[in-house]
């Protein structure tokens, strides 16, 4: 008898996935096929990756095009698809310094090096992550993570680093002070659960920036490139930040992430003092490129706030047919949550069999990062078999 794949996943890989069960052969719009013939409406969206879908001819074009050209150079030289991509994201999100990396978590180490440069010359040394939070699974990033389920093991993290209460506005005011070098915050809690910043939260991050100098640090990896309706999510409450963190979206697919920085640390780096060997790849900016023209200019920002107010109305009617068993809905746009009472994963698995896939976090929130290019009619059929689903329980 042949070995299966899912037998040769066990064998070759270390144990850190628990994968779907699903051969997928070919995407389509919002849509996955896989070897056996069964499709699926795919509402985990490569994990806030795949913002425009699978498929999409321009991304295609584009990579198409820069393999023709070259796939690397190495960043000791100048290449146009970093420019082009460089130029149009700093002009969209009114930043004055990007820096290219491979990934989200990657984009965090660069920016805590940032931070700690900008700190070194102005006496600030305190850095501040918050409760429920998740930056990624490299060192520095974990030493901001909050929850002890990605910790745990990983002994001793980086030192000057701590941990707030999200949403606390009282803990954050008694706790900061002149020596406080930056807050990190997720405006929209990805893995801990679509927990959303409060206003009042955010407004004394602001009054406390003027008071102390500190700096505001936005993991925008999930939430940022138009997923919520706005291009950061922070847009949403009034804030910029100093420091900001994007990745998911921004490669169409390719590995890519970036950190922007405003004008109060836009000379902190020098030369050699930071440095990639694969971040900024011209193929991933290429693909990049073609994402952004879509988001921004061609409207498909818009697109995800009007169908995430959409599906949160569906949800929100699901919410009071089920009051025993939907405690929450929360989010903005393409980037939205709902608790339940009790573990999430057997409703995932079940809505998996009846061809939707749907992510679980933090135990019982069902996670929902569909494509921008997610119709009324597919959220329709979504609700649809939740409705069934719930009724069944």
């Amino acid at each position: 008898m042949s070995t299966t794949l899912v037998e040769k996943e066990h064998q070759l890989f270390f144990h850190t996935y628990k994968r779907l069960s699903l051969d997928v052969v070919r995407g389509e719009g919002c849509t996955l096929f896989t070897r056996d013939g069964k499709q699926y409406v795919d509402f985990f969206g490569g994990l806030a990756v795949n913002a425009l879908g699978y498929h999409h001819p321009g991304i295609r074009k584009a990579i198409q095009e820069q393999v023709d050209r070259y796939i690397h150079l190495s960043n000791f030289f100048i290449q146009e698809p970093q420019v082009r991509l460089a130029e149009k994201l700093l002009a969209v999100s009114g930043y004055q310094r990007i820096f290219f990396t491979n990934s989200g978590t990657e984009a965090i180490e660069g920016a805590l090096k940032l931070a700690r440069k900008w700190g070194k010359k102005n006496g600030k040394t305190q850095l501040f992550g918050l409760s429920n939070s998740f930056h990624g699974r490299t060192m520095g990033a974990l030493s901001l993570t909050e929850r002890a389920k990605y910790r745990d093991g990983y002994e001793p993290f980086l030192a000057n680093v701590s941990h707030l209460q999200y949403n606390d506005v009282e803990g954050l005011r008694s706790t900061v002070n002149e020596h406080t070098l930056g807050v990190v915050v997720e405006p929209i809690q990805g893995e801990g659960g679509i927990y959303v910043v409060s206003p009042e939260y955010a407004s004394a991050l602001n009054s406390l920036r003027e008071k102390f100098g500190l700096l505001i640090i936005a993991d925008e990896i999930q939430a940022g490139m138009g997923r919520t309706g706005k291009f950061l999510g922070f847009e949403h409450f009034g804030v910029k930040a100093d420091i900001v963190v994007i990745a998911k979206a921004i490669g169409g697919g390719l590995p890519l992430g970036a950190f922007l920085g405003n004008e109060r640390v836009a000379e902190s780096f020098t030369y050699g003092v930071h440095g990639t060997t694969f971040g900024g790849n011209p193929v991933a900016c290429a693909a990049g490129m073609v994402v952004l023209e879509e988001v921004v200019d061609r409207g498909l920002m818009n697109r995800a706030g009007e169908i995430g107010e959409y599906l949160k109305g569906k949800f929100s009617a699901l919410q009071s047919r089920y009051p025993a068993l939907v405690k929450e809905v929360r989010g903005y746009g393409c980037m939205l949550g709902m608790e339940l009472t009790r573990e999430g994963q057997p409703i995932v698995e079940e809505l998996q069999r009846r061809g939707f896939l749907v992510n679980c976090t933090n135990v019982n929130v069902l996670r929902f990062l569909p494509p921008y290019t997610i119709s009324t009619e597919e959220c329709d059929a979504l609700v649809t078999a939740m409705d069934s689903v719930f009724a069944s329980l």
